[in-house]
Protein backbone atom coordinates (compact mmCIF):
# COMPACT_ATOMS: atom_id res chain seq x y z
CA UNK A 1 0.00 0.00 0.00
CA UNK A 2 0.67 3.75 -0.85
CA UNK A 3 1.69 5.51 2.86
CA UNK A 4 1.47 9.37 3.20
CA UNK A 5 2.89 11.51 5.74
CA UNK A 6 0.61 13.82 7.04
CA UNK A 7 2.35 16.62 8.83
CA UNK A 8 -0.07 19.69 10.94
CA UNK A 9 1.34 22.78 10.41
CA UNK A 10 -1.19 25.02 12.11
CA UNK A 11 -2.73 25.56 15.03
CA UNK A 12 -6.70 23.73 15.52
CA UNK A 13 -7.03 26.57 18.21
CA UNK A 14 -10.58 28.29 17.33
CA UNK A 15 -11.60 25.83 14.81
CA UNK A 16 -14.61 23.64 14.99
CA UNK A 17 -14.57 20.51 16.89
CA UNK A 18 -15.53 18.55 13.65
CA UNK A 19 -12.04 19.90 12.63
CA UNK A 20 -10.78 19.37 15.96
CA UNK A 21 -11.97 15.81 15.96
CA UNK A 22 -10.65 14.92 12.80
CA UNK A 23 -7.28 16.01 13.70
CA UNK A 24 -7.00 13.67 16.60
CA UNK A 25 -8.50 10.68 14.35
CA UNK A 26 -5.74 11.31 12.31
CA UNK A 27 -3.30 11.06 15.04
CA UNK A 28 -2.43 14.91 15.08
CA UNK A 29 -2.04 16.55 18.97
CA UNK A 30 0.31 19.21 17.92
CA UNK A 31 1.73 21.43 15.76
CA UNK A 32 4.36 19.85 13.43
CA UNK A 33 3.53 16.53 14.18
CA UNK A 34 3.84 13.92 11.93
CA UNK A 35 2.07 10.61 11.35
CA UNK A 36 2.49 7.87 8.48
CA UNK A 37 -0.69 6.75 7.14
CA UNK A 38 -1.38 4.35 4.19
CA UNK A 39 -4.05 6.00 1.64
CA UNK A 40 -7.27 4.63 2.02
CA UNK A 41 -10.48 6.53 0.52
CA UNK A 42 -11.38 7.29 4.43
CA UNK A 43 -8.12 9.09 5.24
CA UNK A 44 -8.15 11.02 2.06
CA UNK A 45 -11.21 12.48 3.17
CA UNK A 46 -9.83 13.35 6.48
CA UNK A 47 -7.28 14.93 4.93
CA UNK A 48 -9.60 16.68 2.75
CA UNK A 49 -11.32 18.15 5.51
CA UNK A 50 -8.28 19.24 7.31
CA UNK A 51 -6.17 20.44 4.35
CA UNK A 52 -5.94 24.22 5.72
CA UNK A 53 -4.12 22.91 8.63
CA UNK A 54 -2.29 20.11 7.23
CA UNK A 55 1.12 19.48 4.77
CA UNK A 56 0.66 16.02 2.57
CA UNK A 57 4.02 14.55 1.19
CA UNK A 58 4.13 10.62 -0.44
CA UNK A 59 6.59 8.81 2.57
Amino acid sequence: MEKIKITQVKSSIDRSKRVKDTLVALGLRKMNQSVVKEVSPQINGMVAKVAHLVEVEKA
